[in-house]
């Protein structure tokens, strides 16, 4: 790897993704930028909106960036990154018994300063929950800053009946996508 290699999130998992590419960041450096919708912007535009905009905010000429964002969406509406235990709470609700699409952003600049980006996009569908499986859930505290309140990878794995697209790209990072665009930037996976 000739250019250093630059990783735009503080995300354990995307590093954990990663390293099942073989690689590892030279550095992480988490990108600071307003995550809000802009007004009427449907999920896999915002997806793609942020994980570019992430990108734009740490790259430095000579270095590849890599960043991604994952939003996860009910129809038209986009959950949110769950801070407090009832926004949870109303995000697994809304999606108990119902589908729901999980949209993930990723860009990549290169050292000259071409960015290539893709968006995954999963269908999955959640069962219907009961009371105690979901207070047992919220009380995990799993939720916390996860994108629509729940983690596939860890207990909500199991609320789930249906998946079809990339369960990688649920976990925050689609694999397959993200190597296509990291041996175009010239970083070898």
């Amino acid at each position: 790897m000739s250019a250093g290699f630059i990783l735009a999130s503080a995300s354990p998992r995307r590093l954990d993704l990663l390293a099942t590419l073989g690689l590892t960041p030279d550095a992480v450096s988490p990108a600071d930028i307003n995550e809000d919708p802009i007004p009427g912007e449907l999920a896999r535009p915002h997806a793609l909106r942020l994980a570019c905009e992430k990108a734009l905010a740490v790259h430095q000429p000579g270095k590849v960036v890599l960043a991604a964002d994952t939003v996860v969406a009910v129809g038209r509406r986009i959950l949110p990154k769950t801070e407090d235990r009832a926004e949870a709470e109303e995000c697994l609700r809304l999606m108990s018994g119902r589908s729901h699409r999980v949209y993930t952003g990723v860009c990549v600049i290169d050292a000259v300063g071409v960015a290539r980006h893709r968006v995954s996009e999963t269908r999955l569908k959640m069962k219907r929950l009961g009371e105690s499986e979901l207070n047992a859930y919220l009380d995990s505290g799993e939720w916390r800053g996860k994108a629509g309140g729940y983690g596939i990878q860890g207990r909500a794995g199991a609320f789930i009946t249906n998946l079809s697209g990339s369960y990688t790209g649920v976990v925050g990072l689609p694999v397959y996508e993200t190597r296509n665009l990291l041996m175009a930037a010239g970083i070898e996976a």
